[in-house]
């Protein structure tokens, strides 16, 4: 019986165009103009209370376990629905820019980034909040200086929720 020559592998056979493909490919994105950093825009800057380097004053607010925790039930249901309505109450007036949960690590619970500059104004928009008035959560209140395009994530965020 006859021995039938040893063919290469086809990874082998591959190799040299597939390399040749990418480095041709690589090659036609370097020439590739990359677009222009859209203008600054003064409008959208002062509509969103940004300085001319785009940067506005918040409060963060770290929301913690607090000392009386309300029991699995139906009032721990009501009390976090208010929780969600006002943050959505608050949301809607513009005063609260990003909300979310942490991890629970060293008993952080949550987030606020309040649209103030003032830490007196951000903790009577939190003593609104039934987590704060049933002891659910105590808060821990932090000036905050970042972009003022935060101010644009609500809006964003109703684009693209489905609800």
């Amino acid at each position: 019986m006859s021995r039938l020559p040893r063919l290469p592998r086809l990874s082998t056979l591959l190799a040299p165009p597939l390399m040749a493909a990418a480095l041709l490919h690589l090659s036609a994105q370097a020439q590739v103009t990359p677009a222009a950093p859209p203008a600054y825009d003064a409008a959208l800057a002062q509509s969103l209370g940004g300085s001319e380097q785009g940067m506005r004053p918040y409060v963060l607010v770290l929301l913690k376990t607090g000392t009386t925790p309300v029991p699995k039930g139906a009032e721990r249901d009501r009390m976090f629905a208010g929780h969600f309505a006002n943050m959505e109450r608050l949301a809607k007036e513009k005063k609260l820019v990003v909300a979310g949960p942490l991890d629970g690590v060293n008993g952080l619970r949550g987030m606020f980034v309040f649209a103030t500059a003032d830490i007196d104004e951000a903790k009577a928009l939190v003593a609104t909040d039934p987590v704060i008035v049933q002891g659910e959560m105590v808060a821990e209140y932090h000036k905050f200086f970042s972009t003022a395009a935060l101010m644009a994530v609500n809006d964003i965020h109703h684009r693209i929720r489905k609800k």
